[in-house]
């Protein structure tokens, strides 16, 4: 059934029912999911939601109990934890049983709510992404110049969420239920009475798409385009300083710590790009030409589209924390923590990521290198 769908957004459009042609409801039936299908969905997004949940709750926690890494790149990358963390709960599980059932059955508060909590939840990942690469850049690029300090990054945090709640606003004005989708359904069905679903009804089309085109600029496209800016600057940087160190025979052993962390970050940008690129062009399809949508296949192709962009969830914790050694014997001291346990293994007490003065120390070594006495 093609129908307004709830989708886990910001980047997202949808489109609304008043432009479907109803026609197409009537071979609703024939476009139903296969059983084997339901059952590869549920799983593939119950494996999908405990590892966005389990992962991101794990790194919020550490890095909060852990004095020591708790630095502005640790803080926004918990910020950006806290993002999918709130899609795990309040998106995933509303989209999957919006897509399986093909009704709304959480009433008009949560149809409102759960499309805006969404929009603010990708705009603060993006944009917890920006802050991150400026960070990045101010330390190793610009190492003499305004380093962002943690007040900065909670300064910038309170930003981003004021901006993201500002620009989602729309979705708690614009949703609303209707039974329009159902009404020629309920002449074959009983099954179908007093269905309704959860659509965006704008005044008109032309509102819908500028602001859905917009969003899908500032929401991706820009805060992309300016963190590939950012680290293409400090991938030259570090190729320039990586000379002068061969040169002057210094310890490598600070800039191949800064180039670990830069490949970690920028492998959680790409991802998160990546995961979030097909449903982004699904929903510019769907708006602009519904109708090349409008068949059995639709559905399906949504669900995949969007099982993607969900996967951005496991991306945090899985390149920052399950590939890091140090979190992984934090995890392991937390989990015995909970077990009430007695005894807790040593570990080295090294941050996550050493990310405040070291790489700013190297490149003053580098820039004021000492005078033989």
């Amino acid at each position: 059934m093609d129908k307004d769908i709830q989708h886990p957004r910001g980047i997202l459009s949808n489109q609304t029912i008043s432009n479907i042609s109803y026609s197409q409801f009537l071979n609703f039936d024939t476009c139903q999911l296969s059983l084997l299908a339901e059952c590869l969905l549920i799983t593939a997004y119950t494996l999908v939601t405990i590892v966005g949940l389990f992962g991101n709750l794990c790194l919020m926690i550490i890095i909060k109990r852990r004095k020591e890494t708790q630095n502005v790149t640790n803080i926004l990358i918990a910020n950006l934890s806290l993002s999918d963390v709130l899609i795990c709960i309040l998106c995933i599980p509303v989209t999957v049983a919006y897509t399986l059932m093909d009704y709304w059955v959480f009433g008009e508060a949560m149809c409102r709510i759960s499309s805006f909590i969404q929009s603010v939840s990708v705009t603060v990942s993006i944009f917890s992404l920006v802050l991150i690469a400026i960070e990045r850049y101010q330390l190793i690029v610009n190492p003499r110049g305004w380093k962002p300090s943690i007040s900065h990054a909670h300064w910038g945090i309170l930003f981003i969420w004021g901006f993201s709640l500002m620009i989602s606003t729309p979705f708690l004005i614009f949703h609303q239920l209707t039974d329009e989708p159902f009404k020629h359904l309920s002449f074959h069905s009983d099954l179908y009475k007093n269905k309704v679903a959860c659509i965006e009804a704008w005044p008109s089309v032309t509102q819908r798409l500028i602001f859905t085109t917009s969003l899908l600029v500032f929401q991706y496209f820009f805060p992309l385009g300016f963190i590939f800016i950012c680290y293409l600057r400090i991938f030259v940087c570090l190729r320039k300083r990586h000379g002068k160190i061969d040169r002057m025979r210094e310890n490598e052993s600070r800039l191949s710590e800064n180039k670990r962390i830069n490949m970690m970050l920028v492998s959680i940008v790409v991802t998160f790009a990546a995961c979030w690129l097909p449903l982004n062009i699904f929903n510019v399809v769907f708006d602009w030409n519904y109708e090349a949508l409008m068949s059995c296949n639709h559905n399906l192709a949504f669900t995949i589209c969007h099982l993607v962009a969900m996967i951005s969830t496991c991306i945090n914790p899985i390149f920052y924390g399950f590939l890091n050694k140090n979190f992984q014997k934090d995890l392991i001291v937390l989990a015995h923590r909970c077990r009430c346990s007695a005894s807790q293994e040593e570990y080295e007490n090294i941050a996550l990521s050493n990310l405040q003065t070291e790489a700013s120390k190297g490149s003053l070594r580098l820039n004021n290198p000492p005078v033989d006495t």
